[in-house]
């Protein structure tokens, strides 16, 4: 690296470094990591373009640089990911949250509409805790209990619960075992959805740097999802709704599981890619 750096040429040279990587967007995560150094925004990135770093700024980017050349995800270097306009802590103990998972909110909260004030939430897989804390945030007069298998995951949940101020029970729990007894109006679940054999072909960042427990779930896919609705009738009331989110390419097979476990009034929503990727029925 040259000598004097000025924020201009950091970000060209950076933007040139990770195009040779396996990042897609390079120019928008040199852009990010430099902001997050100089603790401002993209604009006054180009409005400053001809200032120069002072050393100890090039040698904090020039550590996030490593780390992202390597693939590790800008959500993990800055802590932080968006979703439904707030801001969730994330680390490697959890998922990245995906828009996509912004849709199963959406679905659980459309299907149980006319329980706005009342409903009685179960959020499993719950990871950072966003869908589940979201729902609570957004219907605050709502029950909203979570769990999740991994302690590690329920610590990030429960910062966030903290951050963003929403009262939520979380639970270790391996599917429903901690929820013995219990019924909901409402069941939702971003489970592991990724087959042995794709996660091999899983990008690096995800693959190497996202928990394999929150993706993995044997040899099709729909291992952790088969459980769920297995179970889902003796934890739901009458006409209480469960709505997932599933791989792309596997939301007739689930659509199928779900009428066969007794449910009806199956909606199918699709992915801002066009892809079926949320599921969600009712119990008979």
């Amino acid at each position: 690296m040259m000598e004097s750096w000025t924020i201009g040429s950091v970000l060209e040279w950076a933007t040139k470094d990770l195009e040779r990587r396996t990042t897609t967007t390079p120019r928008l995560d040199a852009e990010s990591m430099l902001s997050m150094v100089l603790n401002c925004d993209r604009i006054k990135l180009i409005i400053d373009s001809k200032r120069p770093l002072e050393a100890n700024e090039l040698a904090a980017y020039k550590k996030l640089h490593i780390r992202r050349r390597q693939g590790e995800p800008i959500a993990y270097l800055r802590e932080q990911r968006e979703f439904f306009s707030r801001p969730f802590f994330v680390d490697r103990r959890v998922l990245v949250p995906r828009p996509e998972t912004e849709l199963l909110v959406e679905a659980g909260l459309r299907r149980t509409e006319h329980l706005a004030l009342s409903a009685r939430v179960l959020d499993l897989c719950t990871g950072s805790g966003c869908v589940a804390i979201t729902i609570k945030k957004e219907r605050p007069t709502n029950c909203v209990l979570a769990g999740d298998i991994s302690t590690e995951a329920l610590q990030v949940a429960n910062i966030n619960c903290e951050r963003l101020g929403a009262i939520v029970g979380l639970y270790q729990s391996d599917m429903y075992a901690a929820f013995s007894g219990k019924q909901f109006d409402l069941i939702t679940a971003n489970p592991p959805y990724v087959s042995d054999a794709d996660m091999a072909e899983l990008p690096t960042d995800v693959r190497a740097f996202e928990p394999t427990i929150a993706l993995a779930s044997g040899a099709d896919g729909l291992a952790a999802t088969r459980r769920i609705i297995d179970s889902a009738g003796t934890h739901l009331v009458p006409g209480g709704i469960v709505a997932l989110e599933v791989v792309a390419g596997a939301s007739r097979q689930v659509a199928s599981m779900l009428e066969r476990a007794g449910f009806g009034a199956v909606e199918i929503d699709k992915d801002y890619g066009g892809h079926e990727r949320i599921i969600s029925a009712q119990m008979s």
